[in-house]
């Protein structure tokens, strides 16, 4: 499925289950939350915090799911094409960044 695609099968979710779109500030508030919840288990499976139980059973996929669902919306509701912007995105980045991180000391 291409990010396009996605956008679109969220489009359809939305309207048929969601009603509509939360609006822009709700949506951010809704992915730093999701973020967060990567974050924890990030800290404590993959960083030094240890893992509470009540944390053991979380899906970091399931929390990366919702993370991006929401970034779907956002780019929804916004106009946002995700498919071209990531293509552009990386096309910047290839031409800024072709040797730079090549002659990065630290990442030897």
């Amino acid at each position: 499925m291409t990010l396009q695609q996605a956008q679109q099968k969220i489009d359809e979710w939305i309207q048929t289950h969601g009603v509509r779109y939360f609006n822009e500030l709700t949506n951010l508030a809704l992915l730093t939350e999701e973020v967060g919840e990567v974050a924890r288990i990030m800290a404590r499976r993959y960083g030094e915090q240890s893992e509470k139980e009540s944390d053991k059973n979380k899906q970091l996929s399931e929390e990366l799911a919702d993370v991006l669902f929401v970034l779907l919306c956002i780019a929804n509701q916004t106009g946002v094409n995700l498919q071209q912007a990531l293509e552009e995105n990386l096309r910047k980045k290839t031409e800024r960044d072709h040797q730079r991180h090549k002659n990065n000391p630290k990442l030897q």
